[in-house]
């Protein structure tokens, strides 16, 4: 079984590629980040010292690199893909290593993980343009499951690390010394990116942005679906770590379960989705959210505080399987695009748009919590929800194919 899935895979790559010195790379690399995420909530809040406020300010400069990403690739126009994505690996090295030898001040910590937001972000850019080059004619889409399925594996490989040695160094916490190794793996993941060769040319839609009118409902969903995720992606865990506080081992542990019911649960949306049309899926999302984001808030009022602990967890996985529906938005795209670029482009736009309201969100969320408490967090999170799911409702039949 083992030999014809690995046989599957070489089929769908064209010979004479450095394929598999990409897919090492993006394994490490997935391994590198999964130890780098496990831990660097727990790492800010209990080495560097950040609150609520500064949390939110961190984050804003994390996503800033996402808001300029398209400048980015414009001004660098002349460069291939395999380039731009060595860029991206060295980078990121860069922001590892200052995470692992830096003084743990908000500032210089802050830097850091600026510095490797930027490469991951030109990575990003760069990973699918690739799978793309390197697939054989008419394998595409299974060429970018691969690439997926080996990034997923690597990062939860990351995770599960975390929880066992963080487990066991319960007092001692090694923070500095997994960020060292997550530097080395990173590392190791530039020198296999150095290992690729050819030109690829950039994607041309990822360079611009693209607006037209008919678009116009989807550029206003993605506005509020970012502003909605940004709140439990920078958030979520943060009240885990602040207010219940769960150590590095437990939130590792909850990214991992989450990745693999996300895993599982991503086909399964996907179906619903075309079964009973994006329009559905867009509204009915939130009718979920709102009990997440009241339990997420108000759990420790309504429970004892470690009933709430466990109540705030399952909430967490929860979200992350309900912001699958997400995809509902990019078969809309798809649904009102003439063409294959236009609705590259058009996404891309939208993932340009919602990094612009994320960075606001970090910075009010933060603001918001320090001031007024958690409850009204969410709050904000559930109403901005039903802002989603309320314009989801004005797309009429006949905008699309399959509303």
């Amino acid at each position: 079984m083992k030999n014809n899935l690995l046989t599957r895979i070489k089929n769908d790559f064209q010979e004479g590629t450095r394929f598999k010195w990409f897919l090492l790379s993006i394994l490490i690399t997935g391994l590198s980040y999964g130890l780098y995420k496990g831990m660097l909530d727990n790492f800010l809040a209990e080495i560097v010292g950040m609150g609520e406020m500064d949390r939110g300010v961190t984050e804003f400069f994390r996503e800033l690199p996402g808001v300029m990403l398209v400048l980015i690739l414009a001004a660098f126009y002349m460069l291939s893909a395999e380039t731009m994505y060595k860029v991206g690996a060295v980078i990121m090295l860069v922001g590892m290593g200052m995470h692992a030898f830096l003084p743990p001040s908000k500032v210089l910590i802050t830097l850091a993980i600026c510095t490797y937001s930027l490469g991951e972000h030109i990575q990003l850019g760069m990973k699918s343009t690739l799978s793309l080059k390197y697939a054989r004619p008419g394998h595409g889409g299974s060429v970018l499951g691969t690439q997926s399925a080996v990034n997923q594996i690597g990062t939860l490989a990351g995770y599960l690390v975390i929880v066992l040695v963080f487990s066991i160094f319960v007092q001692n916490a090694p923070y500095r010394t997994f960020f060292w190794v997550a530097t080395g793996l990173a590392a190791i993941s530039a020198v296999f990116a150095m290992g690729i060769t050819g030109r690829s040319v950039t994607d041309s839609t990822k360079r611009r942005f693209y607006f037209h009118k008919k678009y116009n409902k989807y550029y206003m969903l993605e506005m509020f679906y970012g502003a909605r995720k940004q709140v439990f992606f920078t958030f979520g865990p943060y009240v885990l770590i602040l207010f219940y506080g769960a150590n590095a081992s437990t939130i590792s542990l909850l990214f991992a379960v989450s990745a693999v019911t996300c895993f599982f649960a991503s086909p399964i949306v996907g179906r619903i989705i075309d079964k009973l049309g994006y329009k559905v899926v867009m509204v009915a999302d939130t009718l979920i959210l709102v009990i997440v984001c009241f339990f997420y808030g108000f759990a420790h009022h309504v429970f004892p505080k470690n009933i709430a602990f466990i109540v705030c967890c399952v909430n967490y996985i929860l979200d992350s399987v309900i912001s699958l529906a997400s995809m509902a938005s990019n078969v809309y795209v798809q649904d009102l695009a003439d063409n294959p670029e236009e609705v590259k482009a058009t996404i891309s736009t939208g993932v340009s748009i919602n990094h612009v309201i994320t960075i606001f969100i970090a910075l009010c969320g933060g603001w918001i919590w320090k001031t007024l408490g958690i409850e009204l967090l969410f709050i904000l999170s559930a109403i901005l929800g039903l802002c989603n799911s309320a314009y989801a409702a004005t797309i009429k039949k006949g905008e699309g194919k399959h509303v």
